[in-house]
C-alpha cells in the first residue's frame, strides 16, 4: 500500500470510527450492507455528524464561525480532491466516486445554519425545508451510493429515500423533544409551544411519520440486493423506536428520552434476518 492509499485507508477508518462512536444502531446496520458500500456510507455519516455536533454540542465556542469554516473546508475538499481533514477526505472521495449532487451538500449546510439562528418553526414550509436539508438529502446521498450510477433507478427511488429520511428525522424530533426544548431552546414541529404539547398534537405527528414509513418501505423493497438488508434493518430499528414512542403519552415525551435497549436491537436483527432469508422483505 503506497502512502496515498494509506492516507485514504486511514481517512475512511476515521469516518468509520465516528459512525461507530456516535450511532451504534446505524453502525450495526451499515455492517449489513455489501462490503464495498460500507466505506462510502461511513464517509457520508462522518461528515454530517461533525456538522451536527457543531450546532448541537460545542456551546463554549463560536458555532457560527466553526460551521462556516467546516462548510468552506468541505467544498474546498471537493474542489481540490484532497483534504488534510480525514473525515472530509473520505467524504470528497465519495462525492466524486458516486457523482453526488453538490446541491444536496449545500442544502444540508443550509439546514445546519438554520439551527444556529432559529429556535421555533412557525409553518409547514419552514419545517419541510429544514427536514429536506437535514435528513432527506442524506438519504439521497446514500441512494447515489446504492444505485452506483444507475440514474433510472435513482429517479425511481428518490422519493422513497426522502420519505425514509423524513421518517427517521421526525422520530428523532419527537424522541428528543424534551432535550431540544430544555437544553437547546429549540423545537421543530410547527406551532409547538412549551407547556402545551398534548395527545392530539402527538397523534398528528405520529400519523405523519406512519405515512412516511409506509412510503419508505415500498422503496426499500426495490433497492439493489447489495443495500436492501442493511437499510431494512435501520428501518426496523426506527420502526421499533416509533412503536415505543407511540405507547408513551405526551407528558412522558416531555420528561424523558425513549430508547431501544441493546437486547431488543439484537432481536430486531435476528427477525429481519429471518425475513430476509425467506425473501419476505
Amino acid at each position: 500500500m503506497n502512502n496515498a492509499a494509506l492516507y485514504d485507508h486511514v481517512s475512511y477508518n476515521c469516518s468509520k470510527a465516528v459512525t461507530g462512536e456516535y450511532s451504534t444502531s446505524f453502525f450495526s446496520a451499515i455492517k449489513l450492507l455489501r462490503t464495498d458500500l460500507r466505506k462510502p456510507i461511513y464517509a457520508v455519516y462522518g461528515m454530517v455528524r461533525l456538522a451536527d455536533e457543531i450546532v448541537d454540542t460545542f456551546h463554549d465556542f463560536d458555532k457560527e464561525t466553526l460551521l462556516a469554516e467546516f462548510k468552506k473546508d468541505t467544498f474546498l475538499a471537493i474542489t481540490n480532491k484532497i483534504s488534510l481533514n480525514p473525515i472530509l477526505q473520505s467524504f470528497q472521495q465519495t462525492v466524486h466516486r458516486y457523482n453526488i449532487d453538490l446541491g444536496l451538500v449545500e442544502a444540508f449546510f443550509k439546514s445546519m445554519e438554520t439551527d444556529l439562528k432559529k429556535q421555533y418553526y412557525l409553518n409547514r414550509d419552514e419545517y419541510e425545508e429544514y427536514i429536506y436539508g437535514s435528513a432527506e438529502v442524506v438519504g439521497l446521498m446514500c441512494l447515489y451510493i446504492f444505485c452506483d450510477g444507475d440514474k433510472k433507478l435513482f429517479g425511481e427511488l428518490k422519493d422513497y429515500a426522502r420519505a425514509l429520511g423524513a421518517a427517521f428525522q421526525k422520530i428523532n424530533f419527537l424522541r428528543d423533544l424534551q432535550a431540544d426544548v430544555e437544553d437547546l431552546n429549540r423545537a421543530y414541529f410547527p406551532g409547538f409551544q412549551k407547556g402545551s404539547f398534548n395527545e392530539l398534537q402527538k397523534q398528528a405527528i405520529e400519523d405523519e411519520i406512519a405515512a412516511d414509513f409506509e412510503m419508505a418501505y415500498t422503496g426499500i423493497k426495490r433497492l439493489p440486493i447489495s443495500a436492501r438488508f442493511g437499510v431494512y434493518v435501520a428501518y426496523r430499528y426506527y420502526l421499533a423506536l416509533f412503536q415505543k414512542v407511540k405507547k408513551a403519552n405526551a407528558s412522558r415525551i416531555m420528561e424523558e428520552r425513549i430508547r431501544i435497549p441493546n437486547h431488543m436491537k439484537l432481536v430486531i436483527v435476528f427477525k429481519a434476518g429471518v425475513r430476509n432469508q425467506l425473501n419476505w422483505i
